[in-house]
């Protein structure tokens, strides 16, 4: 009998979002969250999963927090959740970015536009 299996490391972004006026660069974003966890898989299938840790990262500058696991197991159910500073347990403080952003949204604009592709706010 042949035996097909292994164990890995997965990382998951979760469905949440939270806009946020960032207190490490100053700039409007957002805060996404990630689990990363282990598993094993039988015949390329995962039948369990260990080791769940979860993390946020602002989208303005890429800063890294941690969250505990309670907040990270509600916010997988789907529960609204608002994190706030106390929440958050510093990891990785990011860098502020010079790329030019929406006021409005947040979102990266890569050309010369008058009013924002993604929210359709204008523009300075």
């Amino acid at each position: 009998m042949i035996f097909i299996g292994g164990m890995s490391s997965k990382q998951e972004k979760l469905d949440f979002g939270q806009s946020i006026l960032c207190s490490v660069c100053s700039r409007f974003g957002t805060l996404e969250v990630f689990m990363e966890y282990t598993y094993l898989s039988l015949f390329f299938i995962p039948v369990m999963k260990w080791n769940r840790r979860y993390y946020v990262r602002s989208t303005c500058c890429g800063s890294l927090y941690s969250i505990s696991e309670e907040i990270g197991e509600r916010i997988r159910r789907g529960e609204h959740i608002t994190l706030s500073e106390r929440d958050l347990q510093p990891l990785r403080q990011g860098q502020a970015s010079f790329v030019p952003r929406c006021p409005r949204c947040g979102y990266e604009l890569e050309g010369d536009f008058r009013f924002c592709p993604n929210c359709g706010g204008p523009l300075k």
